[in-house]
């Protein structure tokens, strides 16, 4: 098989809950350890950092990964989901694994894998912790799946584990409350394993505690010491001042990243306190080059100006929350919308967010679970919030650049699958 012929492979016989939602999610390691026990305990070859939370995982995995590279780590990047291509998924060293791999990793293993009938990210982490293994890397930075004490990835013994905040997402699967859904992420929390936690509830921040008390994990709570005194936003980054970094540069934006930073803050000062080997040069090269360093995409990601247009994966109430703050620091003479939603979100918890006086431009991302585009338009009037529908993201986006002005405002989100879709198709909306 080639490359698309094997992705085809594996979508088709491990549906990805990307694709298909509900239907393609696995209760239980039973898999997990199967795999595991075949591939030889990869996992136990190298180091590893452990990120889980609702918001935020994503980003922090990736500012982490780069400082550790910039420290001269041999790293690991294990996120999802993918954007463009598959292999965004497993990285090391900010490079994608190689097509030929998943090739071969499909070609002689499945006569092992297939009578498992495995998820497509049981399946995946199970390559992803073989190929840090092959590639000899130091440390691997693993971003949790969903939920946490159920997730595949959850069989690694780390140094750090990372939970960055609580939001309502996923609720079929982790629980109908703030409460159950932060019991569910600290299945996370191991014994005697430090653990960091960015933000918290007074719903959520009790459940931490008991966990971190019951297995006696060291626990710090990042708001509580926060290490920022001030963050600027300039040229579509933040510059934030802090005690030990003054003027550090994070190419990330949007004020959402504020807290994220904060939490890598305390995560770099407990794997420093664990003998990791971070100069200030490192941390500053990694907040300022992460996007280059790690190929990370669409966070508050900037693609044309004039008229201005900004994508971002946010996709929950927690997220959305963090995109209309961000929207309303931005000038601009007219507000444009581009949105679609997959169906298993909180649809009419995010459409009450949004701000009204944009023009909205209704559309559905190439997934099953994507929410018709007229289904969307249809609720979103509700909440008085205006516009058509168009069948595409690229229909959409291109009605909105036509309708734009040079100093108006486009931007693209609600689900990281229109995100995606956007990226895929930039060149032919002339995007850079």
């Amino acid at each position: 098989m080639d490359y698309q012929n094997t992705l085809t492979y594996l979508y088709e016989s491990a549906p990805m809950f990307q694709q298909i939602g509900s239907g393609a999610y696995k209760e239980g390691l039973e898999n997990t350890r199967a795999l595991d026990e075949y591939f030889g305990h990869p996992h136990r070859q190298y180091h590893s950092i452990h990120v889980g939370g609702t918001n935020g995982k994503g980003s922090c995995s990736h500012t982490l990964a780069a400082i550790l590279q910039e420290a001269g780590y041999r790293v690991g990047l294990y996120t999802s989901p993918h954007l463009v291509d598959f292999r965004e998924r497993i990285r090391v060293n900010g490079e994608m694994m190689p097509e030929k791999y998943v090739i071969d990793f499909v070609e002689r293993h499945r006569a092992f894998f297939e009578p498992l009938h495995p998820s497509f990210f049981e399946l995946t982490t199970a390559m992803a912790f073989r190929y840090f293994a092959d590639e000899g890397v130091d440390v691997a930075v693993i971003e949790v799946g969903l939920g946490g004490r159920l997730d595949c990835t959850n069989i690694i013994t780390p140094d750090l584990c990372i939970i960055t905040n609580i939001s309502f997402d996923h609720t079929q699967f982790l629980g109908d409350t703030l409460a159950k859904i932060a019991g569910e992420k600290a299945g996370i929390i191991k014994s005697g394993i430090p653990v960091i936690i960015g933000e918290t509830t007074a719903e959520t921040r009790p459940v931490f505690a008991r966990k971190a008390e019951e297995v006696q994990a060291p626990i710090v709570f990042a708001e509580d010491d926060n290490q920022i005194a001030k963050a600027d936003s300039r040229n579509n980054a933040l510059i934030y001042e802090t005690s030990e970094y003054p003027r550090l540069q994070g190419e990330l934006g949007g004020c959402y990243q504020i807290k994220n930073t904060n939490t890598v803050l305390h995560a770099l000062s407990q794997l420093k306190t664990s003998g990791y080997r971070i100069a200030e040069e490192n941390v500053r090269n990694g907040f300022a080059r992460v996007n280059e360093l790690t190929g990370l995409m669409g966070r508050w990601q900037k693609l044309s100006d004039m008229p201005l247009l900004i994508c971002d994966t946010g996709h929950n109430i927690g997220g959305i929350t963090y995109i209309t703050q961000q929207i309303k620091s931005i000038e601009y003479d007219h507000l444009h919308i581009v949105i679609g939603m997959v169906n298993d979100k909180d649809i009419r918890g995010v459409l009450k967010l949004l701000p009204q006086e944009a023009t909205y431009y209704f559309t559905k991302a190439s997934v099953k679970r994507a929410l018709p585009e007229e289904e969307l338009k249809k609720t979103a009037h509700e909440f008085g919030l205006q516009g058509d529908s168009y069948p595409t993201v690229a229909d959409a986006v291109r009605a909105a650049q036509e309708k734009s002005l040079p100093k108006d405002f486009i931007f693209v989100g609600g689900s990281s699958f229109i995100v995606a879709d956007l990226l895929a198709g930039r060149d032919a909306l002339n995007l850079d």
